[in-house]
């Protein structure tokens, strides 16, 4: 084979994509039979002869371009890159004849595919921290820290958008890179974008509203998103202010159930009432009591959760179940201690769904800032215990605006759009707390055609139900609300 035959090869080679280093170097060591690596004075680049070491730092200390090394039996060949590091080949005497041409040959293009997988290996660096400091804000706005949350942002820019509208985009694995700068363009660089922590397939999306807001006919992003990229699937909340993300990500959540099923492909949160909005009079003074153990917690041990962590724990799980381990970045037997620790200290059973959707709401009527230490927690902190908490949720309920709320909620389940049986099916899965294959065997029913059912009536709910987060905490809800007003 020709030099030029060689210098056309190793030019394939670097040029051949990801890992065209480690391809020249391979077939540099196989074509003259000995070994060939990058070595420099400060670090080794694998596995290197110790002729191979020595002769890099004499080469830096010399300040020469190249050397050749005799020893007994083998010859060293070092050639200079750039930096401290060095081309070298330890080969068997005789070597081949073409080695220093060759060497010499490779070297150039060899230091500029290292120089270029290092950079590509620094931008993959910086891509995952801008990620991470996106997913932490995501988290600070999740749990009310709205300053810290702006602080972060403005680093990274755009600002974050208040008012806001929130997309939660549901799109192909490997696509979110793609549907994330479709979203810039759209947006004009003003939305700030997260990759969801918790769902591979989905990207979070906080944009301002539009000059027309959202029609009856949907959401003009959302729209222009499933345009140019059809196979993505867009659900958006209303218009709200940054401390409302945590609904917002909800009313999100629950558009996508009913975007899948669309042939439009998106679709906006349904009207209707905000239950937190409906109970906050009725229900504020119970939260804080029942949640007030929570709050006061005081860790035994410096690396042990806090009153706020485990909130965060609760509500994370509540949304999330046992997807929450994403979430909060902690390995499933800690969320599992967790759990059983805000177990023992609310008086909750949360295997059972009355319970979960108990501290949902619990959740959603307080900050968790400084709570619990008002007259309303001291007034109810000597009752609480699983039956007492049952009865002062009862209590809340019986409240009329909470009656209304929950028979406007519950209408569609018998309404003229209603599937045969509707209500049957949804009674008896919350009856089997949310559990599908109970709930199947109590409707006479095999559990892919309970799930059937219910995905229909996701779509008439406009809710999602099979789904985290799912509304089965406030389809609970609003059934014990109908039965307490019977």
């Amino acid at each position: 084979m020709s030099r030029s035959d060689d210098i056309l090869r190793i030019h394939r080679l670097v040029r051949g994509g990801g890992g065209g280093a480690t391809a020249l170097l391979e077939w540099l060591a196989s074509h003259l039979g000995g070994w060939v690596g990058v070595v420099d004075s400060e670090a080794e680049h694998g596995p290197a002869p110790e002729a191979a070491v020595l002769g890099a730092a004499e080469l830096g200390a010399r300040g020469v371009r190249s050397a050749v090394l005799h020893g007994a039996d083998r010859v060293t060949l070092l050639f200079a890159l750039e930096g401290p590091r060095a081309l070298a080949a330890v080969l068997e005497q005789p070597h081949h004849p073409d080695a220093p041409a060759l060497l010499a040959d490779a070297a150039v293009p060899l230091d500029l595919v290292l120089r270029a997988e290092e950079a590509g290996r620094r931008e993959e660096r910086v891509r995952r921290a801008e990620a991470q400091v996106r997913e932490a804000v995501l988290h600070l706005l999740m749990n009310g820290r709205l300053s810290t949350a702006h602080q972060i942002s403005v680093t990274l820019g755009p600002a974050l958008p208040d008012p806001m509208r929130m997309y939660v985009i549901e799109c192909p694995v490997g696509r979110r890179a793609e549907v994330s700068r479709i979203c810039r363009e759209l947006t004009g660089g003003r939305a700030w974008i997260v990759r969801c922590p918790v769902y591979v397939r989905h990207l979070i999306v906080l944009a301002p509203p539009g000059p027309g807001g959202a029609s009856a006919s949907g959401d003009p992003l959302a729209g222009a998103l499933v345009a140019a990229a059809p196979d993505c699937a867009v659900g958006a909340s209303g218009e709200t202010g940054l401390s409302e993300a945590p609904a917002a990500y909800t009313q999100a959540f629950h558009a996508l159930a009913v975007a899948r099923a669309s042939g439009d492909r998106h679709a906006r949160f349904g009207p209707g009432p905000e239950l937190a909005l409906v109970a906050y009079e009725a229900g504020s003074r119970w939260a804080e009591a029942l949640l007030a153990p929570l709050h006061a917690h005081t860790p035994r041990r410096p690396q042990d959760p806090g009153g706020q962590e485990l909130r965060a724990t609760a509500h994370a799980w509540l949304n999330f179940t046992s997807r929450a381990t994403r979430l909060l970045k902690i390995h499933r037997n800690t969320l599992a201690a967790r759990l059983r620790l805000i177990e023992a200290l609310l008086g909750l059973d949360l295997a059972r769904l009355a319970d979960q959707a108990t501290l949902s709401l619990a959740l959603r009527l307080t900050s968790g800032t400084g709570a619990g230490a008002g007259p309303a927690a001291a007034a109810g902190a000597g009752t609480r215990d699983a039956s007492g908490a049952a009865c002062d949720l009862d209590d809340v309920l019986r409240d009329p605006r909470l009656t209304d709320w929950a028979r406007t909620h519950l209408s569609a389940l018998t309404g003229p759009d209603a599937p045969p049986g509707a209500r049957d099916t949804v009674r008896a899965w919350l009856a089997h707390d949310a559990q599908l294959l109970p709930a199947a065997a109590a409707l006479g029913v095999s559990v892919p055609g309970a799930r059937k059912r219910l995905t229909r009536i996701e779509a008439l709910l406009e809710r999602s139900l099979l789904q985290s987060p799912s509304a089965r905490h406030d389809l609970w809800l609003a059934h014990r609300a109908e039965e307490l007003a019977r």
